[in-house]
């Protein structure tokens, strides 16, 4: 059961600067002040009723919460404490300043496989912690992978954002078509059982980005691109691919399958001869094989400028729906009508799009 306290955070925590803010709340670094540890602390809203759509369920909340205190492991960001009031939840979480993985990698002007790796060896660890404990993420992706510090020539990776984890009970389904259109795997848009090894195609996807700085399944539109992934549509293209070790291709094919059953696990992987070499040969060539540092850049930055243009395209949309709503009906109507438009539109997604494809087809 999760565990929330029902005490005044503030009197817990010294409240500081904010470090951002979403559709559901904001977060904030704090300061313990028995310790004076600094956390960040994420503010919630909650639901106010059944009907209502601004805020999250506290369920949800709950099931996040769950299962971060069952997760505790050093490439897996921490939960401190939970607070609860009529309002929202506070969640006070590790700090992490490092930021992105994909942002410190940018700014290098060059790196290695073996390099690369390293961090790739983080995310298996972490990931197979989970999925030891029948826990999948369920929404890896670039953004959900951070860094402790920026500092350190070899940050330690911290896998964030439990929003989609879902605790696996054996001899129960669980289906979803929530994620990202690009590191969705086809069970999610097929609409088909889900397990741990929906976590293991993200991964394959995430490394072969990594490796190339382009997207194995990227298409035109979303449309495009979950039609690339359910018709297992993508290649090794020598322009993109010219530096890389064989090794890291079978790495990568043998998780980007079709059938969850025979993709690698995280355990396999991190047995896989490209991430722990059999012989002298094999890791003198991951030192000699470099990531195409020039089309990652572009990638990165691509993917920085979508994320800055969707943000800004939504306030707008909120920002236009408020003013429609403010002329047509009184406060609480209008609070009723515009609550819709602050929702998360990333995760749901997959879920328009595979309406599309149906209809489509």
């Amino acid at each position: 059961m999760a565990v929330f306290k029902l005490d005044n955070v503030e009197d817990l925590y010294e409240i500081g600067e904010i470090l951002g803010s979403g559709h559901f709340g904001q977060v904030r670094e704090v300061r313990e002040r028995a310790t004076g540890t600094r956390w960040a602390a994420k503010f919630l809203k909650l639901r106010r009723n059944a009907s209502s759509r601004l805020g999250l369920e506290r369920k949800n909340v709950e099931r996040e919460v769950e299962i971060l205190q069952a997760l505790q492991h050093g490439n897996i960001m921490a939960l401190r404490d939970v607070f609860e009031n009529r309002a929202e939840v506070v969640l006070i979480v590790e700090l992490i300043s490092g930021g992105e993985l994909f942002d410190f990698i940018a700014a290098k002007e060059s790196l290695t496989e073996s390099e690369a790796i390293e961090f790739i060896e983080q995310i298996l660890q972490g990931v197979g912690y989970m999925h030891s404990k029948n826990i999948a993420h369920f929404d890896l992706k670039p953004e959900n992978i951070m860094l402790s510090d920026k500092d350190s020539l070899l940050p330690d990776i911290k896998i964030i954002d439990f929003g989609l984890a879902q605790c696996l009970t054996q001899g129960e389904e669980y289906r979803s078509m929530c994620g990202t259109p690009q590191y969705i795997a086809p069970e999610v848009i097929n609409y088909t059982p889900l397990s741990v090894a929906t976590d293991m195609w993200s991964i394959g996807v995430i490394t072969y980005i990594l490796l190339s700085g382009m997207s194995p399944f990227q298409g035109d539109t979303n449309e495009e691109t979950l039609r690339n992934i359910v018709e297992m549509n993508y290649e090794f293209d020598d322009r993109h691919f010219k530096q890389t070790t064989a090794m890291a291709k079978d790495f990568i094919q043998k998780l980007l399958v079709k059938e969850q059953s025979e993709r690698m696990t995280a355990e396999e992987c991190l047995l896989h001869p490209w991430i722990k070499p059999l012989t002298k040969k094999q890791a003198a060539n991951r030192k000699r094989s470099s990531i195409n540092m020039r089309n990652f850049k572009k990638f990165n930055a691509r993917r920085k400028w979508k994320m800055s243009y969707n943000m800004v395209s939504a306030c707008t949309h909120l920002s236009r729906m408020q003013l429609l709503c403010k002329t047509r009906d009184t406060e609480n109507q209008e609070l009723r009508q515009c609550e819709s438009d602050q929702e998360d539109t990333e995760t749901n997604r997959a879920s328009l799009m595979r309406r599309r494809l149906s209809s489509s087809s």
